[in-house]
């Protein structure tokens, strides 16, 4: 209702009702109630639309049919159930990168891949949830209120979940945790087919208890110095204006993973056959399924929607920055189904790009090229989902696979053996994603998502943060990995043989050999196949 007698429909989401702008005659499809309150101030709502039926309690009668505080609680267990269900979507990464990576690996090595992508998991949810959430969030307050030991560097509180003593915080966990799951299991492929497994569990649970729970803290939090959730008493920012804006994670996760690989993958060392001088040898690295990688990065690019979509962290609610009154306010929801636009448009311009790189240059149409242009794209958007255009989508998408080929072959000349792209993946790639938040988004946009109504975009204010953002998240984790990497190598802990990798890690860790095309268990270390 229109009328200045009359609350807005939904006032406490701030949803106005449809039929302020549209014919009541459309509401027969509609299949959404909408309650309203014929009273202004009012706290319990007498009046409902549902399609074209309008239901209304009698003049004077004290019944009412819904209350504030009702819907309120429904859109409490609306928001909770689209984090849950988004967090299944991004646990089910989990699934793609195992399928990518053991197809990009030879035949002696599924196993042992595979093995480390299901430990990721294991590992990561029980330093996680021990210590890592606390360090990334601590006690979830603003930097003016009591926050205990928190602070701009790292959170200091919830150890172990033990402040959530009720049942309304736990999907946070859960959503954070597929997050930190991702990113440990980003540094598997870059150290593919030569690291040994009690290194690599030694990394994951670093990386998932410190590394990663403090980059989390710093731009996600309520209190880290990059965040732009971060508000002072003044309703400021630590970073002026708007903080990094790093939407759905290309710094905090894809950067983190990206660069520790790079690390593990300098430290650890090429695969023996890329030493030799025949080429027919040093073809021989090549994965062993192109199947099982295209499975891959179409449960990825499925997951990406909980990854992106999922980081609204709300279906329900209403969005802080709605200010044109003759607009209808936004929700969450819409928010999400802009960001699945946009990241659907970079994802596929990625792969149509190195489509026509791989055609034109490359003289032949190269699958696991155009895998990876997807990831490019995906990894790309996921800083700027929120806040671009679709077109500037394309864009993004289009500069990321581009940015990914020159990474790529930077790296392998380099001498770098990242059998999975990893680093030129999802460490450029998601250097990029970041610094395209200061280029390519718009004021309207951010003042809808995050509330700033200001013109940071323009005056190179944003970019600036974004930058800074980029350099501290790549620092960090260069520094931070190599103690780990380095120190591990320097113990004589972080290869394998050389003939643990001639024969194959899943004979030498696992116990599997692979003879005449099938794989058999060995009865134990050294002896004959059963």
């Amino acid at each position: 209702s229109n009328t200045p007698s009359a609350t807005t429909i939904c006032q406490r989401s701030r949803l106005q009702g449809p039929h302020s702008h549209t014919d009541v005659s459309t509401l027969d499809t509609m299949s959404t109630c909408f309650y309203a309150s014929t009273a202004a101030g009012a706290q319990s709502l007498d009046l409902r639309v549902c399609g074209s039926s309008l239901t209304t309690t009698a003049e004077g009668a004290t019944e009412t049919l819904a209350t504030l505080s009702e819907l309120d609680a429904l859109i409490t267990v609306t928001d909770i159930l689209w984090i849950l269900v988004c967090g299944i979507l991004v646990f089910w990464m989990q699934a793609g990168f195992a399928m990518l990576e053991s197809g990009s690996v030879r035949r002696k090595n599924t196993n042992n891949i595979l093995f480390k992508n299901l430990m990721d998991a294991s590992i990561g949810a029980i330093c996680f949830w021990l210590l890592g959430y606390s360090f990334a969030f601590g006690n979830a307050k603003y930097i003016y209120q009591d926050v205990g030991r928190d602070n701009r560097f790292i959170g200091a509180g919830n150890w172990a979940l033990q402040n959530f003593n009720n049942d309304f915080d736990y999907h946070s966990f859960f959503f954070q945790w597929a997050f930190a799951g991702a990113a440990a299991t980003i540094v598997s492929g870059a150290v593919a087919e030569r690291c040994r497994l009690e290194a690599y569990f030694v990394y994951t649970v670093v990386l998932t208890t410190f590394i990663y729970p403090i980059v989390v803290h710093w731009v996600w939090s309520s209190t880290g110095w990059l965040s732009a959730f971060y508000t002072d008493s003044d309703g400021d920012r630590f970073l002026k204006e708007n903080g990094v804006i790093d939407f759905a994670g290309s710094g905090v996760v894809h950067m983190v993973g990206g660069f520790a690989g790079l690390t593990g993958a300098i430290a650890i060392g090429p695969r023996r056959e890329l030493l030799s001088d025949d080429p027919r040898v040093r073809a021989s690295v090549k994965g062993s399924s192109d199947l099982l990688c295209a499975l891959g990065v179409s449960i990825l690019w499925m997951g990406w929607y909980g990854f992106n979509a999922g980081s609204t962290l709300g279906a329900g609610q209403g969005v802080i920055g709605q200010t044109a009154s003759a607009e209808p306010a936004l929700t969450y929801i819409n928010i999400a189904a802009k960001v699945a636009v946009t990241t659907t448009i970079s994802a596929a311009m990625g792969a149509i790009t190195t489509m026509v790189y791989s055609r034109v240059v490359l003289r032949n149409y190269k699958l696991t090229l155009c895998l990876n242009g997807v990831l490019a794209g995906l990894v790309s958007i996921t800083a700027p989902c929120s806040v671009v255009e679709p077109w500037a989508a394309m864009m993004i998408g289009i500069i990321g696979s581009i940015v990914y080929v020159m990474a790529s072959n930077t790296v392998k000349a380099c001498g770098i053996d990242d059998p999975l792209d990893a680093f030129a993946v999802h460490g450029v790639c998601g250097v990029w994603g970041v610094l395209s938040v200061g280029i390519f988004a718009t004021q309207s946009n951010i003042s809808r998502t995050y509330g700033f109504d200001n013109n940071a975009v323009q005056s190179g204010n944003q970019f600036r943060n974004q930058l800074i953002g980029v350099l501290v998240i790549a620092g960090w984790t260069t520094v931070t990995s190599s103690i780990i990497f380095f120190g591990l190598k320097f113990a004589g802990l972080l290869r394998v043989s050389e003939e643990e990798e001639k024969v194959g890690l899943d004979a030498s860790e696992h116990g599997v050999e692979v003879l005449e095309g099938k794989s058999v268990e060995m009865k134990a270390k050294g002896e004959q196949p059963v």
